[in-house]
């Protein structure tokens, strides 16, 4: 196998025509046991796509096409829909947010334990637009642990306020709870970043708002929005993989105006030796673009709503449920997660999220339990639900099935790209 991975090598370095795509970093450390996010640059595309991305304990030669691809029988897994942050960049450049799942992890290292090379490959297919062959170019993945010698990138990130409410209802003018985060990371360095808040009428949003700014290439990073900041952070990570970040004053959330509020926590990219990318390297510019707090997923956010609360009537007949997200004829598309958010209750034991298409036909309906207040569209939906004009309402229901209460309809733009 040692003969083999040289021979690659050998190769690579003989023949120009391999080269014609180049990528930095061209070899990187990750996590034996768990998930690790890399950013990588490639650059050189000439009327080239970027196609699937696979992992594999070994390679074989691509021809008739350029470059070497994946061994078939050592293949661990592809890159999930879900974690393609790719995106072009820079000098005919593309942008890859390499994730690699615990999955993919977990049988690189049951290979390595059998007797084969702790190191293995992260391989991305490029197509030609115009009928020229397609060309394979290999990342290195050495096995490593999760500290100090793994890129720092951010695996998990859950928001909550002290009450372990999802969705918070508040009066107006009284201060709302503590809240914080906790993060699950690989690697050392400096997490920084800002808490800021959308208030009611500002834009919401999107999800590459969400994103760190380390998953971005550098052009866009200035283009994310910006709300009200709250407080700023910079803080030392030690290789541990596990902090928690607690959020500012809690009186410094704003509660003087009726309406649904956002936290946002906001993670800027620090200079991270283990991930830094070399655009010259690339042939994708110039400079170095720094990768660290990286995530291949955008950020959760924490919602609050400033108003009265609702009560029961005297009778004990409970009023109509408050949606809060999506807002009403607000626009989405089908590749950001889609979510429904509601304020709690606690005269409903469950409640039932129901979304119909324009023609009235039910595409989703779901069954929730309190104090979650909101909902996640399966994966699955955006392959079954065609684009176009949805509506959805929530009912609350008693702990015997029967409906108490129901929202109106709220329409939502659900469109394709």
């Amino acid at each position: 196998m040692i003969k083999r991975i040289f021979f690659v090598f050998v190769l690579l370095a003989m023949s120009p025509a391999l080269l014609a795509i180049q990528r930095d970093p061209n070899g990187v450390n990750v996590n034996t046991r768990g998930a690790t996010t890399v950013f990588i640059t490639f650059g050189g595309l000439t009327n080239q796509v970027p196609a699937e991305a696979i992992w594999c304990g070994a390679l074989i030669p691509a021809a008739p096409d350029i470059g070497f691809k994946c061994n078939p029988a050592t293949i661990f897994g592809r890159l999930p829909l879900r974690y393609n942050q790719g995106r072009f960049s820079g000098q005919s450049g593309f942008t890859d947010i390499m994730t690699i799942p615990q999955t993919v992890a977990r049988r690189a290292y049951e290979a390595a334990a059998a007797g084969q090379p702790s190191a293995f490959f992260y391989v991305r297919r490029f197509t030609s637009t115009v009928g020229g062959p397609d060309e394979y170019v290999f990342v290195t993945c050495r096995l490593a642990g999760g500290g100090a010698r793994v890129p720092l990138s951010l695996l998990d990130v859950q928001l909550r306020f002290q009450t372990d409410t999802t969705v918070l209802s508040t009066p107006v003018g009284q201060p709302a709870p503590s809240f914080h985060a906790d993060i699950t990371y690989n690697g050392t360095g400096r997490l920084i970043g800002r808490w800021e808040v959308v208030l009611p009428g500002d834009d919401p949003p999107t999800a590459q708002d969400l994103l760190p700014e380390a998953s971005l290439p550098v052009e866009l990073r200035p283009l994310q929005r910006r709300y009200t900041q709250l407080e700023r952070f910079n803080m030392f990570l030690p290789p541990t993989g596990n902090v928690r970040l607690d959020g500012p004053d809690p009186a410094k959330l704003p509660t003087a105006v009726e309406g649904l509020y956002l936290i946002l926590l906001r993670i800027e990219a620090s200079d991270d030796k283990e991930g830094n990318s070399n655009l010259g390297t690339a042939g994708s510019g110039s400079g170095i673009v720094h990768s660290g707090g990286v995530a291949g997923f955008p950020l959760p956010v924490l919602r609050y709503y400033v108003g009265s609360a609702l009560t029961t009537s005297s009778t004990g007949a409970a009023g109509p449920l408050r949606q809060l997200l999506p807002l009403a004829g607000a626009t989405t598309v089908r590749t950001a997660p889609l979510e429904f958010a509601w304020a709690e209750d606690a005269r409903f034991a469950f409640y039932r999220l129901e979304v119909v298409d324009a023609a009235g036909k039910e595409v989703l309906s779901a069954v929730l339990q309190p104090g979650v207040g909101r909902y996640r569209a399966p994966g699955w939906f955006p392959d079954r639900v065609s684009a176009g004009v949805l509506r959805w309402r929530v009912v609350g229901l008693s702990p015997d099935g029967a409906v108490l209460s129901t929202s109106e309809w709220r329409g939502l733009d659900y469109r394709a790209e």
